[in-house]
């Protein structure tokens, strides 16, 4: 379909007022009240006991999450691409849950589950390993709103690599092992980056599951975004902008990130 080029030009500036309105304005609000006072003060918000502690918080859940996801994440998307079985489409829904699923559900769900009134309350009750309201809880929510991003970025790359050179390591004598990390794994490099980054980005972003499972006590379960939420309800409202703008800048590297692997992973196809 052909448009006018009144239409086209009435379009490209609807969108670009769409993303000024929605994304621009505010963000660019966020960063005048954040520099007004000056540099200096930007810098002494977040390096308070109470924002390294949070940051060092958020890059604790971020250490634990990512291995996780990439463990289960890349054997989960081998089965998904290499083999067809009953459940399949099942499984799949079951992956891409998280997007579906309000993140707060997520939280009340781990309550009913692991709380000291939930049906694993054995380990809390028992076992005395707190689960919610404690680093486990954060953990865990932040777990299960990331799990699609490592399987759904590596999956369309193993059906694209197919199973040709894997046959064929096989049948030169190839192990298992020796074919997934000489083959395999380096052909997903790109896909699982990609996914690895994302999965650190929603991570440290993420706050709806995370309130609900954190005790949100500085110092042991309170993370960036649970430190923006609770100066700002506190009446500390620069310290939440300073912090909204660090966890700002960790988005804008994110993008900066991806925008170079989706380079070189168009550059490697070629």
């Amino acid at each position: 379909m052909i448009l006018s080029p009144v239409v086209r030009y009435l379009t490209r500036y609807l969108a670009l007022a769409y993303i000024l309105v929605l994304v621009l304005v505010p963000v660019g609000l966020i960063l005048w009240r954040t520099f007004a006072p000056g540099f200096g003060e930007f810098i002494s918000a977040i390096t308070t006991p109470a924002a390294i502690s949070a940051l060092q918080v958020s890059l604790l859940v971020v250490a634990i999450v990512v291995p996780l996801n990439v463990i289960f994440g890349v054997p989960t998307a081998l089965v998904l691409a290499r083999n067809k079985f009953r459940g399949k489409a099942a499984l799949q829904a079951v992956i891409d849950l998280p997007f579906a699923v309000s993140p707060v559900v997520v939280g009340v769900a781990l309550i009913l589950l692991w709380g000291t009134a939930g049906l694993f309350e054995f380990v809390e009750n028992n076992l005395g390993l707190k689960i919610i309201f404690g680093l486990p809880g954060i953990v865990l929510a932040s777990i299960f709103v990331t799990v699609p991003f490592v399987i759904r970025e590596v999956e369309p790359v193993l059906h694209e690599l197919g199973t040709d050179q894997e046959e064929a390591a096989a049948t030169l004598g190839s192990s298992w092992w020796q074919t997934f990390w000489r083959i395999t794994l380096p052909s997903i490099r790109w896909g699982l980056t990609y996914g690895i980054v994302l999965t650190v980005a929603r991570t440290l972003g993420e706050y709806g599951a995370v309130i609900m499972v954190s005790s949100n006590l500085p110092g042991k379960s309170q993370t960036l975004t649970l430190l923006v939420s609770d100066r700002y309800s506190r009446g500390a409202e620069y310290g939440a902008y300073a912090v909204s703008t660090l966890l700002m800048a960790v988005a804008v590297l994110v993008l900066v990130v991806q925008v170079i692997l989706d380079a070189r992973r168009a550059k490697a196809s070629e």
